[in-house]
């Protein structure tokens, strides 16, 4: 790849949302936005490197697309009356300057991008639907480079991604941004999907590597957007911070090997300072707006507990696991009382925990959840009963699918059995 190729790829990442956003508020059709701003970056990648790349690139690949759809309603007399005023809209303003298009973009692109993400993450697309379109449209990802991130194929992911396109246009989806409490419904569906990426690439559920940093990278980016379109909604502000949080600790998580390295055995010296600083940040502006704490921002505070003290015995985990109670109220879930399990176990001793952990065990829905073996394994472990340690150790290596998870339990487990 030529210098100026890598340099029109990092320019697509950016501007790709942007271009795509502008497009379907004018053509209505997320799929046909895309295709049009597709066609426009080949146009870029077969004459910028003769021509050079223009002072403002996203403003010439949307006039190009621009164009490229006056051309299309042109040649498809066939289009529906919808398709047919939008072709009389553009072809009226066909002399549109470069710099009219960057004034457009400067004015109206924020709600434009905003509107992109509630269309991606509909609540009338699957969750894996919605997850492929917002890496595809927002994220600027290939099919190919999800397909890697969620260890799945190509064709899988392209084909959910056409369906998803397909879904939105038969299902008549208003390319804006919605109000009142279809806004409330649909910001909980964005929030998800961006969680679900950045859980994903924080700890990858399948495959040889314990973290998919690109996933967490592009989750980051899209929840800091998110936070610059909708600056005075408490968990947007949550979730960014949760985030920050959790990618300041990436550089410690990793041993040289790859093998991962637990929270309480992390060197925090090589904690990012910087995105802590900027999760406290969003953590208090969150506060500041609204006194009732949502999902997200619960979790962040139980992220900042770990983030800000100095060392591992440093932390409040009496804080913590009075957080995961709250939390458990406003989202009931047993792996949420897993987690306060642990928080209790660190807090007060494993004895106060275990009898907690026991009476998850029956709950179908941890069925095949490895943590509840786990962490059974963990308290066990503590309290000295090794040999029924080793063997939850040995349970929850079965159920995980991640490699790199597997074989720290069965290391585990060997631990258990060698003392």
């Amino acid at each position: 790849m030529t210098d100026t190729n890598r340099s029109i790829d990092a320019i697509w990442r950016i501007e790709a949302p942007k271009i795509i956003g502008g497009l379907a508020k004018l053509v209505r059709d997320v799929g046909l936005a895309e295709e049009l701003a597709q066609d426009a970056l080949v146009e870029a990648l077969e004459k910028w490197p003769e021509t050079g790349i223009p002072d403002n690139p996203g403003a010439w690949l949307t006039l190009v697309a621009k164009r490229r759809a006056i051309d299309r309603f042109r040649r498809d007399r066939m289009m529906r009356d919808k398709n047919q005023e939008v072709a009389r809209e553009l072809d009226a303003r066909e002399d549109v300057s470069i710099a009219m298009i960057e004034a457009h973009m400067d004015d109206d692109i924020g709600d434009e991008r905003l509107a992109l993400i509630f269309t991606a993450c509909h609540p009338v697309l699957s969750e894996e639907a919605r997850t492929a379109l917002t890496l595809r449209l927002l994220g600027g990802l290939t099919p190919v480079e999800i397909a890697r991130a969620f260890l799945s194929t190509e064709t899988t992911i392209q084909q959910r991604i056409v369906r998803a396109k397909k879904t939105l246009k038969e299902a008549d989806v208003v390319f804006d941004v919605p109000r009142g409490k279809d806004r409330e419904e649909r910001l909980a569906s964005v929030l998800s999907v961006i969680y679900l990426i950045f859980n994903e690439g924080y700890a990858a559920t399948a495959g040889d590597d314990w973290m998919r940093p690109q996933l967490c990278h592009e989750a980051l980016r899209l929840g800091r957007i998110l936070v610059e379109l909708m600056p005075d909604e408490s968990e947007v502000l949550g979730l960014n911070a949760l985030m920050e949080f959790s990618a300041s600790r990436f550089g410690a998580r990793t041993a040289p090997d790859g093998s991962p390295v637990l929270l309480l055995d992390q060197d925090r010296m090589r904690w990012d300072r910087l995105l802590i600083r900027r999760g406290v940040t969003a953590l208090e502006r969150a506060g500041q707006l609204d006194q009732s704490r949502g999902p997200y921002r619960l979790q962040a505070e139980i992220a900042a507990c770990h983030a800000t003290a100095p060392t591992a015995a440093d932390t409040d985990w009496v804080r913590i696991a009075a957080l995961y109670e709250t939390l458990g109220l406003v989202t009931p879930s047993p792996i949420i009382e897993l987690n306060r399990a642990v928080a209790l176990s660190m807090a007060f001793g494993p004895e106060v925990a275990i009898d907690l952990v026991d009476a998850l065990a029956d709950d179908p829905r941890l069925t095949n959840y490895h943590l509840l073996p786990s962490v059974r394994g963990d308290l066990l472990e503590k309290l000295e009963r090794f040999e029924e340690a080793a063997d939850e150790f040995d349970r929850a290596a079965a159920m995980a699918t991640n490699t790199r998870e597997k074989s720290l339990l069965e290391a585990r487990a060997a631990i258990c059995r060698a003392r």
